[in-house]
Protein backbone atom coordinates (compact mmCIF):
# COMPACT_ATOMS: atom_id res chain seq x y z
CA UNK A 1 0.00 0.00 0.00
CA UNK A 2 2.04 3.06 -1.44
CA UNK A 3 1.32 7.15 0.42
CA UNK A 4 -1.10 7.93 -1.97
CA UNK A 5 -3.78 5.57 -1.27
CA UNK A 6 -7.17 6.11 0.59
CA UNK A 7 -9.69 4.32 2.38
CA UNK A 8 -10.54 3.54 6.47
CA UNK A 9 -6.46 4.46 7.07
CA UNK A 10 -6.52 7.62 5.47
CA UNK A 11 -9.73 8.46 7.78
CA UNK A 12 -7.70 7.08 10.67
CA UNK A 13 -4.49 9.05 9.55
CA UNK A 14 -6.57 12.30 9.44
CA UNK A 15 -8.21 12.09 12.79
CA UNK A 16 -4.78 11.30 14.54
CA UNK A 17 -3.19 14.45 12.50
CA UNK A 18 -6.22 16.38 13.23
CA UNK A 19 -6.32 15.87 16.78
CA UNK A 20 -7.34 18.95 19.30
CA UNK A 21 -8.95 20.72 16.00
CA UNK A 22 -12.15 21.79 16.29
CA UNK A 23 -13.64 22.00 12.89
CA UNK A 24 -12.08 19.65 9.85
CA UNK A 25 -12.57 21.03 6.86
CA UNK A 26 -13.19 18.84 3.71
CA UNK A 27 -12.33 19.62 -0.23
CA UNK A 28 -11.70 17.41 -3.45
CA UNK A 29 -11.16 17.76 -7.08
CA UNK A 30 -9.28 17.26 -9.61
CA UNK A 31 -6.61 20.10 -9.48
CA UNK A 32 -4.88 19.50 -12.65
CA UNK A 33 -3.10 22.93 -12.02
CA UNK A 34 -2.78 24.58 -8.77
CA UNK A 35 -4.07 28.06 -10.16
CA UNK A 36 -5.02 31.33 -8.60
CA UNK A 37 -8.64 30.04 -8.41
CA UNK A 38 -7.54 26.97 -6.56
CA UNK A 39 -5.33 28.79 -4.18
CA UNK A 40 -8.52 31.27 -3.09
CA UNK A 41 -11.19 28.22 -2.52
CA UNK A 42 -8.69 26.47 -1.09
CA UNK A 43 -8.17 29.65 1.40
CA UNK A 44 -11.72 30.06 1.76
CA UNK A 45 -11.59 26.39 3.03
CA UNK A 46 -9.25 26.88 5.54
CA UNK A 47 -10.38 29.64 7.38
CA UNK A 48 -13.57 27.83 7.58
CA UNK A 49 -12.24 25.46 10.21
CA UNK A 50 -8.92 24.22 12.17
CA UNK A 51 -7.53 21.02 9.75
CA UNK A 52 -8.04 21.38 6.02
CA UNK A 53 -8.17 18.41 4.22
CA UNK A 54 -7.75 17.89 0.02
CA UNK A 55 -8.87 14.90 -1.94
CA UNK A 56 -7.65 14.52 -5.07
CA UNK A 57 -9.44 12.53 -7.64
CA UNK A 58 -7.90 9.48 -9.09
CA UNK A 59 -6.61 9.12 -12.73
CA UNK A 60 -10.19 7.30 -13.84
CA UNK A 61 -11.98 11.06 -13.22
CA UNK A 62 -13.09 12.81 -16.10
CA UNK A 63 -11.15 15.76 -16.59
CA UNK A 64 -8.29 14.65 -15.25
CA UNK A 65 -5.10 15.57 -17.50
CA UNK A 66 -2.43 15.12 -15.06
CA UNK A 67 -0.84 12.31 -13.10
CA UNK A 68 -2.04 11.66 -9.85
CA UNK A 69 1.16 11.82 -8.05
CA UNK A 70 2.25 15.10 -9.84
CA UNK A 71 -1.69 16.78 -8.61
CA UNK A 72 -1.14 15.03 -5.01
CA UNK A 73 1.94 16.61 -4.68
CA UNK A 74 1.08 20.31 -5.87
CA UNK A 75 -1.82 20.44 -3.71
CA UNK A 76 0.70 19.34 -0.97
CA UNK A 77 2.91 22.55 -1.89
CA UNK A 78 -0.09 24.56 -0.66
CA UNK A 79 1.07 26.17 2.95
CA UNK A 80 -2.98 26.20 4.41
CA UNK A 81 -3.41 22.44 3.52
CA UNK A 82 -2.95 20.60 6.38
CA UNK A 83 -3.66 17.19 4.83
CA UNK A 84 -3.78 15.98 0.85
CA UNK A 85 -4.66 12.48 -0.17
CA UNK A 86 -5.39 10.40 -3.44
CA UNK A 87 -9.33 9.82 -3.43
CA UNK A 88 -10.27 6.40 -4.75
CA UNK A 89 -13.93 6.45 -4.38
CA UNK A 90 -16.95 9.21 -4.48
CA UNK A 91 -16.42 12.43 -2.51
CA UNK A 92 -19.73 11.83 -0.68
CA UNK A 93 -18.77 8.00 0.32
CA UNK A 94 -15.30 9.50 1.86
CA UNK A 95 -17.55 12.47 3.56
CA UNK A 96 -19.43 9.40 5.48
CA UNK A 97 -16.41 7.76 6.60
CA UNK A 98 -14.82 10.94 7.69
CA UNK A 99 -18.10 13.07 8.89
CA UNK A 100 -15.75 16.13 8.71
CA UNK A 101 -17.69 19.27 10.05
CA UNK A 102 -17.60 21.31 6.89
CA UNK A 103 -17.43 20.60 3.29
CA UNK A 104 -16.56 22.81 0.97
CA UNK A 105 -16.87 23.25 -3.08
CA UNK A 106 -17.01 26.61 -5.78
CA UNK A 107 -19.70 28.80 -5.76
CA UNK A 108 -20.32 27.71 -9.48
CA UNK A 109 -22.02 24.57 -7.63
CA UNK A 110 -24.20 25.65 -5.77
CA UNK A 111 -27.28 25.72 -7.80
CA UNK A 112 -26.44 22.45 -8.99
CA UNK A 113 -27.03 18.84 -7.99
CA UNK A 114 -25.16 17.99 -5.03
CA UNK A 115 -24.51 14.28 -3.52
CA UNK A 116 -23.09 15.77 -0.77
CA UNK A 117 -25.64 17.75 0.44
CA UNK A 118 -27.78 14.57 1.80
CA UNK A 119 -24.50 12.91 3.38
CA UNK A 120 -23.73 15.94 5.13
CA UNK A 121 -27.02 16.94 6.58
CA UNK A 122 -27.56 13.70 8.14
CA UNK A 123 -24.57 13.66 10.57
CA UNK A 124 -25.19 17.47 10.92
CA UNK A 125 -22.50 19.54 9.26
CA UNK A 126 -22.41 22.08 7.02
CA UNK A 127 -21.99 22.21 2.79
CA UNK A 128 -20.50 25.87 2.14
CA UNK A 129 -20.05 27.58 -1.27
CA UNK A 130 -17.52 29.88 -2.05
CA UNK A 131 -14.62 30.74 -4.20
CA UNK A 132 -12.54 33.09 -2.07
CA UNK A 133 -11.69 36.41 -2.61
CA UNK A 134 -11.47 37.92 -5.83
CA UNK A 135 -8.44 40.06 -4.36
CA UNK A 136 -6.49 37.17 -3.20
CA UNK A 137 -3.31 37.27 -4.07
CA UNK A 138 -0.98 33.71 -3.83
CA UNK A 139 0.94 33.44 -0.46
CA UNK A 140 2.99 30.84 -2.73
CA UNK A 141 4.16 33.75 -4.93
CA UNK A 142 4.92 36.14 -2.57
CA UNK A 143 7.48 33.40 -0.72
CA UNK A 144 8.85 32.57 -4.71
CA UNK A 145 9.80 36.48 -4.87
CA UNK A 146 11.25 36.60 -1.49
CA UNK A 147 13.65 33.58 -1.29
CA UNK A 148 14.16 32.32 -4.94
CA UNK A 149 17.36 33.52 -6.30
CA UNK A 150 17.76 34.59 -9.92
CA UNK A 151 20.22 36.53 -11.96
CA UNK A 152 17.18 38.50 -13.48
CA UNK A 153 13.96 39.67 -12.42
CA UNK A 154 12.19 37.66 -15.30
CA UNK A 155 12.04 34.00 -14.74
CA UNK A 156 10.71 31.99 -17.69
CA UNK A 157 8.69 28.89 -16.16
CA UNK A 158 9.75 25.10 -17.22
CA UNK A 159 6.57 23.14 -16.27
CA UNK A 160 4.05 25.02 -18.90
CA UNK A 161 5.95 23.94 -22.22
CA UNK A 162 6.20 20.68 -20.69
CA UNK A 163 2.63 20.13 -20.11
CA UNK A 164 2.17 21.45 -23.82
CA UNK A 165 4.91 19.93 -25.87
CA UNK A 166 7.20 22.64 -26.98
CA UNK A 167 10.34 23.96 -26.82
CA UNK A 168 12.61 26.86 -26.79
CA UNK A 169 13.42 26.16 -30.77
CA UNK A 170 9.60 25.65 -31.45
CA UNK A 171 8.97 29.33 -29.44
CA UNK A 172 11.87 30.88 -31.30
CA UNK A 173 10.23 29.80 -35.02
CA UNK A 174 6.91 31.06 -33.62
CA UNK A 175 8.35 34.58 -33.24
CA UNK A 176 10.16 34.36 -36.18
CA UNK A 177 6.24 33.54 -37.94
CA UNK A 178 5.66 37.03 -36.67
CA UNK A 179 8.10 38.56 -38.84
CA UNK A 180 5.88 40.18 -41.99
CA UNK A 181 2.43 39.56 -40.93
CA UNK A 182 0.35 42.26 -41.88
CA UNK A 183 -1.74 43.57 -38.72
CA UNK A 184 -4.81 46.22 -38.74
CA UNK A 185 -5.14 47.68 -35.09
CA UNK A 186 -8.14 49.76 -34.78
CA UNK A 187 -9.12 51.73 -31.15
CA UNK A 188 -8.69 54.62 -28.92
CA UNK A 189 -5.33 56.58 -28.82
CA UNK A 190 -4.44 57.33 -25.66
CA UNK A 191 -1.20 59.97 -25.19
CA UNK A 192 0.63 58.81 -21.38
CA UNK A 193 2.69 61.35 -20.04
CA UNK A 194 4.89 60.34 -16.50
CA UNK A 195 5.84 63.56 -14.61
CA UNK A 196 8.35 62.88 -12.18
CA UNK A 197 8.32 64.47 -8.50
CA UNK A 198 10.16 65.00 -5.56
CA UNK A 199 7.84 64.24 -2.76
CA UNK A 200 8.06 66.73 0.40
CA UNK A 201 5.52 65.82 2.40
CA UNK A 202 2.23 66.58 3.80
CA UNK A 203 1.07 69.89 4.00
CA UNK A 204 0.35 71.87 7.15
CA UNK A 205 -3.25 73.07 5.85
CA UNK A 206 -4.74 70.09 4.88
CA UNK A 207 -4.10 65.78 4.50
CA UNK A 208 -2.50 66.51 1.06
CA UNK A 209 0.98 65.14 -0.67
CA UNK A 210 3.43 68.08 -1.74
CA UNK A 211 4.93 66.83 -4.79
CA UNK A 212 7.67 69.04 -6.75
CA UNK A 213 7.47 68.21 -10.27
CA UNK A 214 10.87 67.63 -11.59
CA UNK A 215 10.73 65.96 -15.21
CA UNK A 216 8.11 65.09 -17.48
CA UNK A 217 8.13 62.08 -20.40
CA UNK A 218 5.55 61.70 -22.80
CA UNK A 219 4.56 58.11 -24.61
CA UNK A 220 1.83 57.05 -27.34
CA UNK A 221 -0.48 54.76 -25.47
CA UNK A 222 -3.32 53.03 -25.66
CA UNK A 223 -4.31 51.49 -28.91
CA UNK A 224 -1.21 53.04 -30.43
CA UNK A 225 1.31 51.71 -28.80
CA UNK A 226 -0.19 48.36 -29.38
CA UNK A 227 0.36 49.10 -33.25
CA UNK A 228 3.82 50.18 -32.31
CA UNK A 229 4.32 46.68 -30.34
CA UNK A 230 3.19 44.88 -33.26
CA UNK A 231 5.73 46.74 -35.46
CA UNK A 232 8.65 45.88 -33.02
CA UNK A 233 7.89 42.66 -33.31
CA UNK A 234 8.46 42.77 -36.54
CA UNK A 235 4.53 42.59 -38.44
CA UNK A 236 3.90 45.54 -41.15
CA UNK A 237 0.98 47.72 -39.32
CA UNK A 238 -1.89 49.50 -40.00
CA UNK A 239 -3.43 51.90 -37.19
CA UNK A 240 -7.09 53.53 -37.30
CA UNK A 241 -8.07 55.39 -34.46
CA UNK A 242 -9.93 59.03 -33.37
CA UNK A 243 -8.01 61.94 -31.98
CA UNK A 244 -8.58 65.97 -31.68
CA UNK A 245 -7.56 68.32 -33.86
CA UNK A 246 -4.70 69.27 -30.98
CA UNK A 247 -1.05 69.15 -30.25
CA UNK A 248 -1.51 65.55 -28.63
CA UNK A 249 -2.81 64.41 -31.80
CA UNK A 250 0.08 65.76 -33.51
CA UNK A 251 3.10 64.15 -31.31
CA UNK A 252 0.77 60.86 -31.67
CA UNK A 253 1.76 60.71 -35.21
CA UNK A 254 5.31 61.95 -35.08
CA UNK A 255 5.97 59.11 -33.19
CA UNK A 256 4.37 56.26 -34.82
CA UNK A 257 6.01 57.59 -37.90
CA UNK A 258 9.06 57.15 -35.87
CA UNK A 259 8.18 53.42 -34.78
CA UNK A 260 7.33 53.07 -38.79
CA UNK A 261 3.45 52.65 -37.88
CA UNK A 262 1.14 53.57 -40.83
CA UNK A 263 -1.25 55.66 -38.65
CA UNK A 264 -4.81 57.20 -40.22
CA UNK A 265 -6.24 59.67 -37.56
CA UNK A 266 -9.54 60.84 -37.94
CA UNK A 267 -10.40 63.90 -35.74
CA UNK A 268 -13.55 64.36 -33.96
CA UNK A 269 -13.91 68.25 -32.71
CA UNK A 270 -16.21 67.21 -30.16
CA UNK A 271 -13.22 65.54 -28.05
CA UNK A 272 -9.69 66.29 -27.02
CA UNK A 273 -6.95 63.31 -27.62
CA UNK A 274 -7.38 61.20 -24.65
CA UNK A 275 -4.24 62.26 -22.38
CA UNK A 276 -3.28 60.47 -19.33
CA UNK A 277 -1.31 62.03 -16.56
CA UNK A 278 0.87 60.05 -14.18
CA UNK A 279 2.37 61.88 -11.52
CA UNK A 280 4.94 59.24 -9.45
CA UNK A 281 7.62 59.64 -6.85
CA UNK A 282 10.03 56.86 -6.19
CA UNK A 283 9.41 54.44 -8.35
CA UNK A 284 5.62 54.68 -7.62
CA UNK A 285 2.44 56.36 -9.35
CA UNK A 286 0.76 58.62 -6.55
CA UNK A 287 -1.66 60.29 -8.68
CA UNK A 288 -3.07 59.85 -12.21
CA UNK A 289 -5.61 62.61 -14.06
CA UNK A 290 -6.98 61.57 -16.96
CA UNK A 291 -8.33 64.34 -19.91
CA UNK A 292 -10.82 62.59 -22.11
CA UNK A 293 -14.50 62.47 -23.38
CA UNK A 294 -16.28 59.09 -23.81
CA UNK A 295 -18.87 59.52 -26.09
CA UNK A 296 -19.39 57.33 -29.24
CA UNK A 297 -18.15 58.50 -32.43
CA UNK A 298 -20.80 60.44 -34.74
CA UNK A 299 -22.80 57.71 -37.23
CA UNK A 300 -20.71 59.95 -40.29
CA UNK A 301 -17.44 59.31 -38.44
CA UNK A 302 -18.08 55.81 -38.23
CA UNK A 303 -19.10 55.21 -41.80
CA UNK A 304 -15.77 57.03 -42.81
CA UNK A 305 -13.96 54.90 -40.70
CA UNK A 306 -15.65 51.45 -41.88
CA UNK A 307 -15.14 52.35 -45.00
CA UNK A 308 -11.08 53.16 -44.92
CA UNK A 309 -10.89 49.49 -42.66
CA UNK A 310 -12.81 47.75 -45.99
CA UNK A 311 -9.88 49.15 -48.23
CA UNK A 312 -7.45 47.86 -46.27
CA UNK A 313 -8.60 44.34 -44.82
CA UNK A 314 -7.72 42.54 -48.78
CA UNK A 315 -4.05 43.68 -47.54
CA UNK A 316 -4.64 41.80 -43.85
CA UNK A 317 -3.48 38.79 -42.07
CA UNK A 318 -5.00 39.60 -38.36
CA UNK A 319 -7.03 42.40 -37.00
CA UNK A 320 -6.68 43.62 -33.20
CA UNK A 321 -9.48 45.49 -31.48
CA UNK A 322 -8.04 47.74 -28.99
CA UNK A 323 -10.38 49.15 -26.81
CA UNK A 324 -10.44 51.16 -23.73
CA UNK A 325 -14.16 52.11 -24.18
CA UNK A 326 -13.58 55.87 -24.71
CA UNK A 327 -15.98 56.30 -27.88
CA UNK A 328 -13.94 54.60 -30.72
CA UNK A 329 -15.43 51.59 -31.27
CA UNK A 330 -19.11 51.87 -30.63
CA UNK A 331 -21.24 48.50 -31.41
CA UNK A 332 -22.17 49.54 -34.81
CA UNK A 333 -18.58 50.04 -35.91
CA UNK A 334 -17.58 46.94 -34.05
CA UNK A 335 -20.55 44.87 -35.85
CA UNK A 336 -19.86 46.09 -38.85
CA UNK A 337 -15.61 45.65 -38.59
CA UNK A 338 -16.51 41.95 -37.52
CA UNK A 339 -18.73 41.48 -40.79
CA UNK A 340 -16.05 42.18 -43.55
CA UNK A 341 -13.18 40.83 -41.84
CA UNK A 342 -15.11 37.41 -41.05
CA UNK A 343 -16.12 37.57 -44.95
CA UNK A 344 -12.54 37.43 -45.74
CA UNK A 345 -11.38 34.92 -43.39
CA UNK A 346 -9.68 37.57 -41.37
CA UNK A 347 -8.19 36.56 -37.66
CA UNK A 348 -9.50 39.09 -34.81
CA UNK A 349 -8.58 39.38 -31.38
CA UNK A 350 -9.55 41.97 -28.83
CA UNK A 351 -8.81 43.31 -25.81
CA UNK A 352 -11.64 45.87 -23.92
CA UNK A 353 -10.07 47.89 -20.80
CA UNK A 354 -12.96 48.62 -18.38
CA UNK A 355 -12.62 52.39 -17.67
CA UNK A 356 -16.42 52.12 -16.58
CA UNK A 357 -18.67 49.30 -15.29
CA UNK A 358 -20.23 49.30 -18.30
CA UNK A 359 -17.25 47.82 -20.50
CA UNK A 360 -17.99 44.60 -21.84
CA UNK A 361 -15.43 42.31 -23.58
CA UNK A 362 -17.94 39.88 -24.58
CA UNK A 363 -19.31 42.35 -27.58
CA UNK A 364 -16.56 41.35 -29.62
CA UNK A 365 -17.85 38.22 -30.93
CA UNK A 366 -16.29 35.61 -32.62
CA UNK A 367 -12.72 36.75 -32.04
CA UNK A 368 -9.92 34.03 -32.03
CA UNK A 369 -8.10 35.60 -28.84
CA UNK A 370 -9.79 37.33 -25.80
CA UNK A 371 -7.17 39.21 -22.80
CA UNK A 372 -9.64 40.56 -20.14
CA UNK A 373 -8.26 41.09 -16.66
CA UNK A 374 -10.34 39.20 -13.88
CA UNK A 375 -12.50 42.20 -12.89
CA UNK A 376 -13.33 42.65 -17.15
CA UNK A 377 -14.22 38.99 -17.48
CA UNK A 378 -16.55 39.01 -14.40
CA UNK A 379 -17.79 42.57 -15.47
CA UNK A 380 -18.90 40.67 -18.70
CA UNK A 381 -21.00 37.99 -16.87
CA UNK A 382 -21.89 40.12 -14.08
CA UNK A 383 -20.65 37.11 -12.18
CA UNK A 384 -18.35 37.97 -8.67
CA UNK A 385 -18.21 35.03 -6.80
CA UNK A 386 -18.07 31.46 -9.20
CA UNK A 387 -14.28 30.23 -9.41
CA UNK A 388 -11.92 31.44 -12.07
CA UNK A 389 -12.05 28.32 -14.40
CA UNK A 390 -15.67 28.51 -14.64
CA UNK A 391 -16.05 32.27 -15.41
CA UNK A 392 -13.29 31.39 -18.67
CA UNK A 393 -15.35 28.82 -19.68
CA UNK A 394 -18.70 31.07 -19.58
CA UNK A 395 -16.73 33.73 -21.08
CA UNK A 396 -15.39 31.61 -23.95
CA UNK A 397 -19.05 30.74 -24.56
CA UNK A 398 -21.12 34.52 -24.42
CA UNK A 399 -18.36 35.87 -26.72
CA UNK A 400 -17.81 32.84 -28.91
CA UNK A 401 -14.22 32.95 -28.24
CA UNK A 402 -11.54 30.72 -29.59
CA UNK A 403 -9.22 30.94 -26.60
CA UNK A 404 -9.37 33.02 -23.61
CA UNK A 405 -6.79 34.74 -21.83
CA UNK A 406 -7.56 36.29 -18.11
CA UNK A 407 -4.87 37.86 -16.88
CA UNK A 408 -4.30 38.45 -13.10
CA UNK A 409 -1.88 41.02 -12.32
CA UNK A 410 0.94 39.59 -9.82
CA UNK A 411 -0.80 36.22 -10.13
CA UNK A 412 0.03 35.53 -13.65
CA UNK A 413 -2.88 34.69 -15.87
CA UNK A 414 -5.02 31.73 -17.02
CA UNK A 415 -5.41 30.42 -20.45
CA UNK A 416 -8.80 28.81 -21.57
CA UNK A 417 -7.66 27.34 -24.91
CA UNK A 418 -8.47 23.67 -27.39
CA UNK A 419 -6.31 20.87 -26.74
CA UNK A 420 -7.27 18.47 -29.52
CA UNK A 421 -10.80 18.25 -29.32
CA UNK A 422 -11.20 19.22 -25.70
CA UNK A 423 -10.78 22.43 -23.80
CA UNK A 424 -8.89 22.84 -20.86
CA UNK A 425 -7.49 25.63 -18.61
CA UNK A 426 -3.65 26.31 -17.69
CA UNK A 427 -2.46 28.67 -15.70
CA UNK A 428 1.22 30.55 -16.02
CA UNK A 429 2.76 32.62 -13.22
CA UNK A 430 4.04 36.19 -13.73
CA UNK A 431 7.46 36.04 -15.05
CA UNK A 432 8.79 39.34 -13.53
CA UNK A 433 8.88 38.96 -9.76
CA UNK A 434 10.01 43.02 -9.59
CA UNK A 435 8.28 44.69 -12.37
CA UNK A 436 9.19 48.70 -12.53
CA UNK A 437 5.62 49.51 -14.07
CA UNK A 438 2.67 47.41 -14.96
CA UNK A 439 0.74 50.26 -16.63
CA UNK A 440 1.50 48.38 -20.44
CA UNK A 441 1.71 44.68 -18.99
CA UNK A 442 -1.51 43.89 -20.98
CA UNK A 443 -1.22 45.66 -23.73
CA UNK A 444 2.51 44.19 -24.91
CA UNK A 445 0.67 40.48 -24.15
CA UNK A 446 -2.47 41.10 -26.22
CA UNK A 447 -0.06 42.70 -29.16
CA UNK A 448 2.45 39.74 -28.88
CA UNK A 449 -0.26 36.53 -28.20
CA UNK A 450 -2.70 38.02 -31.42
CA UNK A 451 0.39 37.89 -33.56
CA UNK A 452 1.89 34.32 -32.52
CA UNK A 453 -1.06 32.98 -32.80
CA UNK A 454 -0.94 33.23 -36.37
CA UNK A 455 1.10 30.49 -36.47
CA UNK A 456 -1.36 28.35 -34.89
CA UNK A 457 -0.77 27.21 -31.37
CA UNK A 458 -2.48 29.18 -28.54
CA UNK A 459 0.02 27.59 -25.59
CA UNK A 460 3.23 28.80 -27.50
CA UNK A 461 1.47 32.28 -28.32
CA UNK A 462 0.40 32.94 -24.78
CA UNK A 463 3.83 31.71 -23.49
CA UNK A 464 5.43 35.05 -25.93
CA UNK A 465 3.15 37.00 -24.91
CA UNK A 466 4.04 36.45 -21.04
CA UNK A 467 7.68 37.25 -21.82
CA UNK A 468 6.73 40.56 -23.74
CA UNK A 469 4.56 41.31 -20.70
CA UNK A 470 7.43 40.81 -18.27
CA UNK A 471 10.03 42.67 -20.94
CA UNK A 472 7.27 45.49 -20.66
CA UNK A 473 7.24 46.25 -17.59
CA UNK A 474 10.91 45.82 -16.68
CA UNK A 475 11.00 49.38 -17.36
CA UNK A 476 9.10 52.62 -17.13
CA UNK A 477 6.97 54.20 -19.92
CA UNK A 478 5.36 52.91 -23.12
CA UNK A 479 8.12 51.74 -24.80
CA UNK A 480 7.66 49.22 -27.78
CA UNK A 481 8.70 45.61 -26.93
CA UNK A 482 11.12 44.59 -29.92
CA UNK A 483 11.27 40.86 -31.25
CA UNK A 484 14.98 41.29 -30.20
CA UNK A 485 14.40 41.61 -26.28
CA UNK A 486 12.24 38.41 -26.27
CA UNK A 487 14.80 36.60 -28.66
CA UNK A 488 17.33 37.39 -25.96
CA UNK A 489 14.93 36.27 -22.82
CA UNK A 490 14.56 32.88 -25.05
CA UNK A 491 18.02 32.33 -25.58
CA UNK A 492 18.48 33.01 -21.85
CA UNK A 493 15.70 30.65 -20.62
CA UNK A 494 16.62 26.43 -20.10
CA UNK A 495 13.71 25.09 -21.43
Amino acid sequence: MDAYTTPDPTVRLIRVLSAGAKRIVFVSGNFNIVHPGHLRLLKFAAEAGDFLVVGVSDDSTPGVTVPAEMRVEGVRAVSFVDHAFLLEELPESFIANLQPHVVVKGKEHEKADNPERSVVESYGGKLLFGSGEVRFSSLNLLQREYFELNLSTISSPTDYPVRHNFTMSDLKQALQKVQGLRALVIGDLIIDEYINCEALGMSQEDPTIVLTPIESKTFVGGAGIVAAHARGLGAEVEFLTVAGADESAEYAQESLSKYNVNATLFFDDTRPTTRKQRFRAHNKTLLRVNHLRQHPVTTDLMQQMLSAIEERLSNIDVLLFSDFNYGCLPQALVDGIREKASARGIMMTADSQASSQFADISRFKGMSLITPTEREARLALRDFESGLVSISERLREVACATNVVVTLGPEGLMVHAAEGDEYCTDRLPAFNSAPRDVAGAGDSLFTCCSLALCSGDAWQAVYLGALAAACQVSRVGNIPVNASDIASELARANL
